[in-house]
């Protein structure tokens, strides 16, 4: 049951997607020829989070060659890395791709749909508007400095891998094995689903 929610100035309700509209998703996989499979996790901790989270997934599914599969539920988590209380609060969500660009081409379109929320790279573990990561991207194994992949701490971060086993449960991080045992070997604590949120597929 969705718990109840009192709306408010900073974090807007979503509409739950339509069944119409996921059948229109998934007719549109005709305009991809041989996609790949790419996992993206999403993240922000300033301004209205849930819009910006959801701006970024509007902005995936606008990229040519890019369909956006699937959009998990929305999970609030503690900054890591930094004096508890220092910083607000993120809210964190994986996207399901199907894409026909290259990883590298991906991860230009990945940051620039960060500048356009305004992400500033100040300093590590600082807060902001919005990240965009690579998790993986169909099978590949790379440790090329600009794009490792998988990411290189995806398989230890309780907040990418929560809430992308609610979406896919049968989920596979390449070299590291099924996401449900990741998921159980790591702590859960300062991790917490938004039950009262919700991310839409893009129309």
């Amino acid at each position: 049951m969705t718990a109840p929610f009192i709306k408010g100035p900073s974090d807007p309700t979503v509409q739950p997607v339509p069944a119409s509209v996921v059948d229109r998703v998934d007719a549109a996989d005709t305009t991809l020829s041989n996609p790949k499979r790419a996992v993206v996790a999403l993240g922000s901790n300033l301004g209205n989070r849930l819009e910006t989270l959801q701006g970024a997934v509007d902005a995936l599914e606008d990229t040519p060659g890019v369909r956006v599969k699937g959009v998990s539920p929305v999970y609030e988590t503690e900054p890591w890395g930094v004096e508890p209380g220092s910083q607000p609060a993120y809210f964190n969500a994986v996207v399901v791709l199907k894409t026909t660009l290259p990883p590298s081409s991906l991860l230009e379109r990945a940051q620039a749909v960060e500048e356009a929320f305004h992400r500033v790279r100040d300093e590590r573990w600082g807060p902001r508007t919005l990240d965009v990561d690579i998790v993986s991207y169909a099978d590949v194994v790379s440790d090329d400095p600009r794009l490792t992949l998988p990411h290189p701490r995806a398989h230890e971060r309780a907040f990418v891998l929560a809430p992308w086993h609610d979406l896919d449960p049968e989920a596979q991080l390449p070299g590291h094995g099924p996401v449900a045992g990741l998921l159980d070997a790591v702590t859960r604590e300062g991790v917490t689903p938004r039950e009262d949120l919700e991310l839409r597929l893009p129309e």
